[in-house]
């Protein structure tokens, strides 16, 4: 309330340019906001969100007295939150610019996270830019011609030997390629910090030569080292003839990388490289057509050499087919399907293909997969083997099917196949043959609410709909789920009192049973909906 009055008076004053009394008014306000925080704060210490919000309305409001003690009593309540620590160092570093404050706070931050990459990152970030702001300044005052006698700007801070102390600490305590790629990241972002660049590369080179992400930077580092050479006044050809060379630097680079690292991982590295290029768009036809040549080798190379990932089998195929090679990509889901035999979704990429490709094979190639797959999992290949019948064989091949199913796969797996073909069967069988498929998938457990729901669906939709009928299948559906669902309960309720056939006076021992099976509190969701049923409202 305090703060939305405070920005009422605001847009007041705004808008008829009135400033009366400003500092009086303004300020008891925002002592009393100050004062409501502290005092909730004070009671709910462990909300970080709280401690947030204070911060948020100090920042909006510019009062920077204040946020500095939010601060230092947020940080000594919540001393385990880094994220913490980085706002505050923040603050002081761009808002109070004052680096001295920023760097005792990293400091004091690491003593309580001394392994933590976030902290070293942005310690390191802002000894960097501590480093720039001196450089500009000493530069701005050379440029007026004054005297530096006064200021110490010393040249090892001003060439980031701060950022290298931290870089070489942190390096000691954290393990891993990210940590260094993420320091590097930040270092390039400064133009004074090529030596720096050069002893993190070195030592990223020297620990990790053996890691995929490693050989990935150095890879990719040709494609920026070849845009620092390309020259200004350079035709179309040219610059297609340069982009060829420094894609192909890149790409001997990653043949020398998975020849020295033969695993899954740097051959991800490669291909995803590759993708990457092809994906760009380009109006030169000669370099589209070498990116994806490129690709579909690095493909293939990686396929020979059995390290291809499952995953990457799939964008394989789909650019196979993009490119029209439909011979190919039959080769290729037959090999896939064999060196990941228990994977469903190898098997419906290859059947995806066949179907496409329109083969007389698909049968033999569904008969194979659930050969292979384990029952449990089989699920989603006799969902597409069902929906492909439907529009290719006839009613007679895909009843059989849908009646295969029922007893190939899971229990728990069968209750969708139940729905489809319970569907299926009214959409080309009709009513009466439905409703003897029900009857009879009735005596095999378990069941979905799903399936009960359609059939009651399907008997409404008849012209001449029996109560009797739908009374059968609610009571079914109840004896399932009737301690579960108080919506099963309550529609039953509704039929009888809509339906023109139906008993209201069923309603009362509807309602009975209800309160009785239903299950915790279902009851009381129930008797609330039940009262506005009677009261129609609902």
């Amino acid at each position: 309330y305090e703060i939305n009055l405070l920005e009422l008076i605001k847009k007041r004053r705004a808008r008829i340019g009135y400033s009366f009394k400003k500092d009086e008014i303004e300020n008891s306000i925002l002592h009393r906001v100050h004062g409501l925080f502290n005092r909730a704060i004070g009671k709910w210490k462990e909300d970080v969100q709280l401690w947030l919000s204070h911060v948020a309305f100090c920042k909006q409001w510019n009062a920077k007295h204040q946020l500095s003690k939010v601060f230092s009593s947020m940080l000594a309540i919540h001393p385990n939150k880094p994220a913490l620590w980085i706002m505050a160092a923040k603050w002081e570093m761009e808002t109070q610019l004052s680096s001295e404050s920023a760097r005792h706070l990293f400091l004091r931050a690491l003593r309580f996270h001394p392994e933590c990459p976030k902290l070293y990152q942005e310690y390191f970030r802002m000894e960097l830019m501590h480093a720039e702001k001196q450089r500009k300044e000493k530069k701005v005052f050379e440029q007026a011609k004054m005297d530096l006698g006064e200021f110490n700007y010393s040249e090892e801070i001003l060439n980031g030997e701060m950022a290298r102390i931290i870089y070489r600490d942190a390096a000691q305590k954290i393990k891993g390629v990210e940590f260094h790629l993420a320091v590097l990241s930040i270092a390039k972002l400064f133009d004074f910090t090529q030596d720096l660049q050069k002893e993190i590369l070195e030592s990223l080179q020297t620990k990790y030569a053996d890691d995929p992400l490693t050989w990935d930077y150095m890879a990719r580092r040709e494609l920026e080292l070849g845009s620092l050479q390309a020259t200004e006044h350079t035709t179309k050809q040219m610059k297609v003839s340069e982009m060829t060379q420094r894609e192909e630097r890149c790409c001997a680079v990653f043949e020398e990388a998975v020849r020295a690292v033969p695993t899954e991982d740097m051959w991800k590295c490669y291909i995803t490289f590759c993708l990457e290029r092809y994906s760009r768009k380009t109006n030169s036809e000669e370099l589209k057509r070498k990116r994806l040549e490129r690709t579909l080798s690095v493909f293939s190379k990686a396929h020979e050499s059995s390290l291809l990932p499952e995953a990457l089998y799939k964008q394989w195929l789909q650019l196979l087919l993009e490119s029209n090679l439909f011979e190919k990509a039959t080769e290729v889901a037959e090999a896939a399907t064999k060196h990941f035999s228990h994977s469903v979704e190898m098997w419906q990429m290859r059947l995806q293909v066949l179907i496409q490709l329109k083969s007389d094979d698909v049968t033999q190639c569904f008969e194979e997969a659930i050969k292979h797959v384990k029952s449990k999992g089989t699920l989603p290949l006799w969902t597409f083997w069902v929906e492909w019948s439907e529009g290719t064989n006839s009613k007679e091949d895909t009843e059989a099917l849908y009646q295969r199913s029922l007893h190939a796969t899971s229990p728990a797996e069968s209750v969708t196949m139940k729905e489809k073909y319970l569907d299926w069967t009214y959409r080309n069988g009709g009513y009466k043959k439905t409703k003897r498929l029900f009857t009879r998938l009735c005596e095999n457990r378990p069941f979905s609410l799903d399936f009960f729901r359609k059939m009651i669906q399907i008997e409404k939709e008849q012209e001449s709909c029996k109560i009797l009928h739908l009374r059968e299948y609610y009571e079914r559906a109840l004896r399932e789920f009737g301690s579960t669902d108080s919506d099963l309960w309550l529609d039953y309720i509704k039929e009888e009192l809509s339906h023109p056939q139906g008993k209201p006076e069923n309603c009362g021992s509807i309602h009975w049973r209800a309160m009785k099976m239903l299950q915790g509190d279902l009851v009381e969701d129930f008797v609330s909906k039940y009262t506005l049923l009677q009261t129609g409202h609902l």
